[in-house]
């Protein structure tokens, strides 16, 4: 089992579980590799630290001295993400969460995952209308037809007119592969 760190060129970061490197490098090939949050395909795998076998290594650290607190915090990074390799963009452009504060790198983490959880919800207790959207908003918001949870899609033009309409309705982007369930 290879679990690996990937990124897309929006600056999402999620985990990827694959048989092996080639099944990774199989799945890219075909376009089945996508970002969970955007659905975009041009996803690369991050550095990402090894599992390490330390229950060896316990011992030896309770034996060793502890560090000299009085040595200046300026010599020794402040976090492990200082440490780490950052993935250069074409260009040579760093992306930006990629200059953020671990603190802030992990708000965005919790975001995505939030924003995951929200569309999984919506896809789930939604009725997919496709462009009848609003049309079927219509006909909700006149009586014509039942009250329900709906989503599709709408031209900018159909927006407009529902909001003239006084049509409350929510514009939120979902990736193409949260669609449809594999279940």
């Amino acid at each position: 089992m290879l679990v690996v760190d990937l990124h897309c060129a929006h600056g999402h970061h999620f985990e990827g579980w694959f048989a092996s490197a080639e099944d990774l490098a199989s799945q890219k090939e075909r376009g089945l590799l996508s970002c969970p949050v955007c659905g975009d395909h041009d996803v690369v795998r991050r550095p990402s630290a090894p599992h390490l076998h330390t229950s060896g290594l316990r011992e030896q650290a309770a034996a060793a001295p502890l560090p000299n607190r009085s040595a200046p915090h300026s010599a020794v990074p402040s976090s492990a993400s200082q440490l780490a390799v950052q993935p250069v963009k074409p260009g040579g452009e760093r992306p930006v969460h990629d200059a953020l504060p671990a603190e802030a790198q992990e708000a965005m983490a919790a975001l995505q995952a939030f924003y995951l959880k929200a569309v999984r919800h919506v896809v789930a207790n939604t009725e997919d209308v496709g462009e009848r959207f609003a049309d079927e908003a219509r006909s909700m918001h006149h009586g014509d037809a039942p009250e329900r949870a709906i989503r599709g899609q709408a031209s900018e033009e159909d927006k407009q007119a529902l909001r003239e309409e006084g049509i409350d309705f929510l514009s939120v982007p979902i990736p193409d592969h949260l669609k449809d369930t594999l279940q």
